[in-house]
């Protein structure tokens, strides 16, 4: 019998990083929902007192970029000083340019079309690679680490936000460390919850109060035991936290969006890129198809690789691992992956309706696995379609 200890984290809506992943993605929300094929690269910084939004932006349309902001700062729970952050009184600061010209004259025209050999079609926003993934642990067929601590991160936002725990403020993380026998999760080893607190509150009422309203709501107990070890807030005090606390980025949270860490990962970042740029829109359709391979049963676990060239449509390469759980050869899925997927970035955008505002929902609490959200990547529509060309001659 084998065993391993693996651990994924999770971070809340009000951590610095998703601060700044939820204000670009919600900018790009109000820019498409007025003007579905704008370019958007939209990027935020924040630090103690100041937001800065910055990128390239090509639209028709106008928003009010400040406004947005002040807004995502006001909706996380930051609308007083004594928070450390507050978005009525932060300065926010805005740096937007246009698309490159030499960008978009790929994007708009792909190499095929340029060549002939297709009609009008869009190219990749840009060249690199994007891993999709699914596993069977859990319902939504994601792995069981990253699970666990997204479900914990929401629901330590809720009961701050439902008046439960008033104490409590925005910025949090939570960490969950599972034990798997034979590549089974068979229990919850170690879970680690930080989170900013009222200066007047106990470290041992917090304690007492994450384990009961927290941990104990999420966690199945099957999955735990004596032996569970349970850590919150080990540093004793998290009253600083926030913008004040730390400085915050688009984009520094990747392994927290996708599979924490279960999977590879390309490097790209997803908030604040309309669906042209492949690192978030062919992340999503890698996901698709990992998690419709898995759900037909083709696969215990599976991975996708996609690679694209900047300019051009067609992927340049798509790589299947199965991890030797699939049925057939990851040869053979990699063929029938190519002949029941549309890879090319406008099927992609027009198979995952990805031109609507649908993008703020995802910056807090990963962007995989969001059977709550009704996002079109976790559909498994795709099943008989692949059991029907596995059966092809």
């Amino acid at each position: 019998m084998s065993k391993m200890l693996f651990t994924s984290e999770s971070v809340t809506e009000g951590h610095p990083d998703k601060i700044c992943d939820q204000i670009s993605d919600a900018v790009l929300d109000a820019i498409v929902a007025q003007d579905p094929n704008a370019r958007v690269a939209c990027e935020t910084c924040c630090t103690t007192g100041m937001v800065m939004v910055m990128g390239e932006i090509s639209t028709k349309c106008y928003v009010d970029i400040p406004k947005i902001a002040r807004e995502v700062i006001l909706d996380i729970g930051y609308d007083r000083a004594k928070y450390g952050f507050d978005g009525t009184t932060c300065s926010v600061l805005t740096a937007i340019d246009e698309q490159s010209g030499d960008i978009a004259m790929g994007v708009d025209n792909a190499l095929e079309s340029r060549e002939g050999s297709e009609a009008a079609e869009t190219g990749a926003g840009d060249q690199g690679m994007m891993f999709g993934y699914a596993c069977d642990e859990t319902e939504e067929l994601m792995p069981m680490p990253i699970s666990l601590a997204h479900k914990l991160a929401k629901q330590l936002t809720k009961v701050r936000k439902d008046g439960t725990l008033s104490y409590l403020r925005p910025d949090g993380k939570t960490q969950v460390t599972v034990e798997y026998e034979d590549d089974q999760a068979v229990r919850v080893d170690t879970i680690v919850i930080s989170t900013q607190h009222a200066d007047d509150v106990t470290l041992d009422t917090i304690r007492k109060d994450l384990i009961e309203h927290v941990i104990k709501e999420i966690i199945p107990s099957a999955l735990m035991d004596e032996n569970t070890k349970i850590f919150v807030n080990p540093t004793g005090r998290f009253v600083i936290g926030g913008p004040q606390g730390d400085s915050g980025l688009t984009g520094r949270k990747i392994i927290v969006d996708t599979y924490g860490g279960m999977a590879r990962h390309g490097g790209g970042a997803f908030s604040g890129k309309d669906a042209t740029k492949v690192d978030r829109s062919a992340a999503y359709a890698a996901r698709y198809v990992a998690k419709n391979i898995v759900a037909a049963k083709l696969a215990k676990k599976c991975e996708i690789e996609l690679a694209y060239a900047i300019g051009i449509a067609h992927p340049v390469s798509i790589m299947v691992d199965t991890f030797g759980t699939g049925k057939v050869s990851d040869e053979r899925l990699a063929e029938i992956v190519d002949q029941v997927f549309d890879l090319r970035p406008s099927a992609i955008i027009e198979t995952l309706d990805l031109r609507k505002p649908i993008y703020r929902q995802l910056a807090a609490y990963g962007h995989m696995g969001r059977i709550d959200l009704n996002v079109k990547w976790e559909q498994c529509d795709k099943v008989d379609a692949l059991l029907a060309a596995l059966n092809e001659a």
